[in-house]
């Protein structure tokens, strides 16, 4: 019997978080004395119990709350009723609590992202646009495409990411129209401010695009033409830390501008945090190219987050919105801040924040982050469900995948949860088909890493697992994000191996195509833009649910296991990945899947 299901409109009227003062209705089935539902806030140490009423063979209670976090159980009096294993109501002696995420009656986020696809660039490895590019400052370029990046630490022990492959904003535009046909509305670009590192994490001026990369017209550029096919740019914001090389730090005395590391008199010293000055400071995760900011600093978030500041300053030029690097080492007050600049200039554009965990409660350094309690952000980097598909492809293990997809849903607001930027791989973690595909290099060096590739005898089987996991990064809830070469097979290991150049000469055509048809998905059916999903099977290996919308209904079925499944339906569905019809029933195989849909 089921006790409670907070999946379930009868059982919770309101599926997911809730707008404040939102009336729900919690029912709870079973033949009890009575039913207690205790609830406790984030934050207080107080417990409130409100009793249930009895109607039918079941118990009620309608309740609102204020904005917040909360957590909820049923008292059933010897025992109570908890988040299971199944994300069902369980029978337990502990307190196994359900959440509910309250916010702003008047949180707004942007929809345009919906039903749309996001493409990753790392702008030095994309495209170049020539070939006669100079560098200096001890830098260097790659005149060869298709080297190898530098991963081998120098004679001091450092990996300086000096190299340089020359990818810039003119290469990206000479390519619009090829990310166009691959369905993308949206392209991701990691930094693209001057720094002297090739990832650009280490800005050395934020009011500046790198000159390697082109300059401000050009990115003006990109933006009209990228506007024309319905493509919108998103920005890496790094406002955690900057680089040591920089106006704001000038470490080594590059820049005509006084910085904090020559003169506790900079305009700039009280954006950072020293100890032993100068060359004691606080720095992300000790590395000291990278001095943290204080981002208390008034100053500093004024030049971030003010009139005319660098947020604004980008977001007139037209771009889609951020990508907020690190946000959870960023203090509330100053996200708050973030998106209160952007939204001033363009309610619509979006901000995205990097969270590896669930971002509804996420702790960081002793601290709740609240992220979608209205005034925060938009969205998240989705690494929880990545982290699920990926384990569900490699061992077949599909109750992970269901217990973090029923999770979203439930914790989540609806439109946060169609925003959710869904990726597979990145620029910090190993590409999708070397995991799905490659060797376990656990323990191994980075010059072994480069030098291993999946074998050819076995490229075939894990393209199908690509498929697999790519499918369900499409038509899950949330939008997928595409890592640039992730659709021709590109390979690599730990970066910077999951760095190297996009292959223009050698693209996987098979995989290609799939790419294709999945965008074209996404474009077609509204089913996979906002709709409802539901859970038909999950066991052996194979996940079957559906998504649906107002005008479209479609059956999702992938299978990792060992066994055939079986599909009963009444009717005629249409399969658009084989192109063929079933009748009444269809058969999962093995490491095959389905896009069923009635004719």
């Amino acid at each position: 019997m089921v006790f409670y299901n907070p999946l379930d409109k009868f059982f919770k009227s309101q599926i997911g978080a809730v707008k404040a003062d939102t009336q729900i209705t919690f029912r709870v089935k079973g033949s009890f004395g009575s039913v207690v539902f205790v609830l406790k806030k984030d934050g207080e140490k107080t417990v409130s119990r409100h009793k249930m009423q009895k109607k039918d063979d079941y118990y009620y209670l309608d309740i609102s709350f204020e904005r917040g976090l909360y957590f909820y159980c049923f008292d059933v009096g010897d025992r109570y009723i908890g988040l299971g294993d199944d994300y069902l109501g369980e029978l337990t002696h502990n307190k196994a609590f359900f959440q509910l995420t309250v916010y702003d009656k008047d949180y707004e986020i942007p929809s345009w992202l919906y039903g749309g696809v996001i493409y990753q660039i790392f702008p030095d490895r994309f495209c170049r646009s020539n070939d006669n590019k100079a560098v200096s400052d001890g830098k260097w370029m790659h005149y060869n495409w298709y080297d190898m990046p530098v991963y081998e630490p120098n004679c001091e022990g450092k990996v300086l990411n000096n190299d340089f492959f020359g990818g810039d904003i003119q290469g990206i535009i000479s390519k619009l129209v090829y990310l166009h046909e691959l369905g993308v509305s949206a392209i991701y670009l990691n930094p693209i401010f001057k720094a002297y590192s090739n990832h650009r994490y280490d800005t050395s001026d934020y009011m500046t695009i790198d000159p390697l990369l082109g300059n401000e017209d050009d990115f003006k550029e990109l933006i009209a033409k990228a506007d024309k096919l319905n493509i919108k740019i998103i920005l890496d914001g790094v406002f955690n830390h900057t680089g040591d090389d920089s106006i704001y730090f000038n470490k080594y005395g590059k820049y005509d501008s006084l910085g904090a590391y020559q003169s506790k008199d900079s305009p700039y010293y009280d954006w950072f945090n020293f100890f032993d000055y100068p060359n004691g400071y606080d720095s992300w995760w000790g590395i000291t190219t990278l001095p943290s900011v204080n981002e208390a600093s008034k100053s500093y978030i004024d030049f971030i987050t003010g009139k005319d500041g660098v947020l604004q300053h980008y977001t007139k030029l037209g771009i889609g919105g951020w990508r907020l690097d690190v946000v959870d080492e960023l203090p509330t007050e100053f996200v708050r801040k973030i998106r209160s600049s952007v939204k001033e200039i363009n309610s619509e554009a979006t901000i995205i924040g990097e969270v590896w965990e669930d971002a509804s409660n996420k702790v960081s350094y002793g601290v709740r982050r609240e992220y979608f309690q209205g005034k925060e952000l938009d969205g998240v980097m989705n690494y929880p469900l990545k982290n699920a598909i990926l384990d569900y492809v490699r061992t077949g293990n599909v109750k992970i995948l269901t217990r973090v997809i029923k999770e979203q849903i439930d914790h989540y607001p609806s439109a946060v949860l169609h925003n959710l930027m869904n990726i597979l791989s990145t620029h910090d973690t190993a590409r999708l088909i070397t995991v799905v595909g490659g060797k376990d290099m656990t323990g191994k060096t980075k010059a072994e890493m480069a030098e291993t590739f999946i074998d050819e005898q076995i490229l075939n089987f894990a393209k199908i697992k690509v498929k697999i996991a790519s499918l369900l990064q499409y038509t899950l809830c949330g939008v997928p994000s595409l890592y640039y070469g992730d659709e021709i097979g590109m390979q690599g290991y730990i970066d910077p191996l999951n760095r190297r150049t996009y292959n223009w000469e050698a693209q996987d055509k098979e995989l290609l195509d799939w790419y294709k048809f999945l965008g074209s998905l996404r474009a077609n059916y509204s089913a996979f833009s906002t709709g409802e999903y539901k859970e038909i099977y999950a066991d052996n290996g194979t996940l079957v649910f559906e998504r649906k919308s107002e005008d479209s209904e479609l059956l999702v079925a992938v299978n990792v296991g060992n066994n055939a499944s079986r599909i009963e339906f009444n009717g005629e569905l249409f399969d658009l990945v084989s192109n063929e019809s079933a009748l009444n029933e269809y058969i999962v195989r093995p490491y095959r899947f389905a896009v069923l849909i009635k004719r």
